[in-house]
């Protein structure tokens, strides 16, 4: 008998910046395809699911709103929570298995202890791990307009290896909804991570 294919191993780290569709569309889809998501969720990260997506959305309800409202093939997928104040765990060291990692969306707060490497909170470390392993780290910021030292710390973490990508999501494609511009920016993280998709379509198709 075969063995079972192993999950693709996905890192989420959802911070305080506005922008909480972007962090449920990009969780969603990675679950469809049966990834397996270790997802830090800070406090402000917390707070944004619930003010910007409604109280069904709170942390410890999410999986029900996700599969509500992009379908039961959510479950396809796994996700294992860790605290953003545990320097401890497995996230933490090079040997953890997390093939790559997204931040979205990621506040300016985050971006600057990702530019310079403090390393304060689990997701800062995570984060590091990813850089240090030359992993694909891609990193989500919301913020307009932006400060000299937050373009600064944005060409810092480009400088060590991040993919910086920024939520501006296109018009080309005709968008209709908040979804369509969801669905925008989780198709680039997607294909950030090598993963194929349909949630946009191409240029020109």
């Amino acid at each position: 008998m075969s063995a079972e294919p192993r999950r693709r191993s996905i890192a989420v780290a959802i911070t305080g910046a506005s922008g909480a569709i972007y962090a449920t569309r990009t969780m969603a889809a990675l679950l469809e395809r049966g990834c397996h998501l270790e997802v830090i969720v800070s406090d402000y990260g917390r707070r944004l699911l619930r003010d910007e997506l409604g109280e069904t959305a709170a942390f410890d309800k999410l999986l029900p709103y996700l599969v509500s409202k992009y379908g039961p093939s959510v479950e396809a997928g796994t996700y294992t929570v860790h605290s953003n104040k545990d320097l401890g765990a497995k996230l933490a060291s090079g040997s953890q298995d997390c093939e790559g990692m997204v931040v979205v969306p990621c506040s300016m707060k985050t971006l600057a202890g990702i530019a310079h490497g403090l390393s304060r909170t689990l997701v800062e470390r995570a984060a590091d791990v990813m850089l240090k392993e030359r992993r694909n780290l891609i990193i989500v910021p919301r913020e307009t307009p932006m400060s000299l030292p937050q373009l600064r710390n944005m060409v810092l973490c480009a400088e060590a290896g991040a993919h910086m990508m920024p939520a501006m999501p296109a018009f080309y494609q005709m968008p209709k909804t908040l979804d369509d511009l969801s669905d925008f920016m989780a198709g680039k993280i997607l294909g950030a991570l090598g993963f194929s998709h349909e949630l946009y379509p191409s240029w020109g198709s």
